[in-house]
């Protein structure tokens, strides 16, 4: 095999790793390293090859979910309408499923400085794109309210992707109307500590 053919087959590799372990700690957080290298077909030798431990592979995982948020709010930045790039980035982030792994694998290890790093580009660009959208929604909205709508979406699964993804939408197009009209809420939004405990609870474990 030729070095270039060494270097596509590698990135397969990799591929079907992250693939396998976004399955298998989906199902279960706790599961064993070993798990993931049976589903994606690989040796555990090739697997430790890539990364140290299974607390580097769930920050992986989890750097990944956030390239694609980012990668989904720096595209909908570009529609003009602004309350339509601010439906277009959720149904993307929903769609990519982005919120079932971070919320799932929230404090279960301790963030490095990339990947704070990358959540605070992702925040920016949330609420960037929610201050557009402002004039078209409720009063009383607040760019924290966003995180647990996705928080909410990524909760609906059924075993069938399609139909999950179908539900997903189905209550994002009502939490959106929610978000545009209607009544006072009842409770302030999230504070940031109430958004960020799980993180907060795995730093805090480690440096004990």
């Amino acid at each position: 095999m030729t070095t270039a053919g060494r270097a596509q087959q590698a990135v397969r590799n990799n591929e079907a790793i992250l693939a396998a372990a976004r399955e298998v700690f989906l199902a279960d957080k706790r599961a064993p390293i070993s798990a993931v290298a049976e589903r994606a077909g690989v040796g555990i030798s090739a697997l430790y090859r890539r990364y140290a431990s299974k607390e580097d592979m769930l920050r992986t995982l989890c750097a990944d979910g956030l390239q694609r948020f980012i990668a989904e709010a720096e595209r909908a930045a570009a529609i003009k309408d602004y309350w339509a790039a601010f439906e277009s980035f959720l149904r993307g982030v929903v769609d990519a499923d982005v919120h079932s792994l971070t919320v799932h694998l929230a404090g279960t290890f301790p963030p490095d400085e990339q990947l704070a790093a990358d959540a605070t580009r992702a925040n920016e660009l949330a609420v960037g794109l929610f201050e557009r959208a402002r004039p078209f929604m409720r009063a009383d909205a607040a760019p924290a309210d966003v995180t647990m709508i996705l928080e909410m979406c990524a909760a609906a699964r059924v075993p069938d992707a399609e139909r999950t993804r179908e539900l997903r939408g189905r209550y994002l197009t009502m939490l959106l109307d929610g978000l545009r009209a209607g009544g006072p809420l009842p409770g302030p939004a999230p504070t940031v500590a109430e958004l960020n405990w799980r993180w907060t609870q795995a730093t805090n474990t480690q440096n004990r």
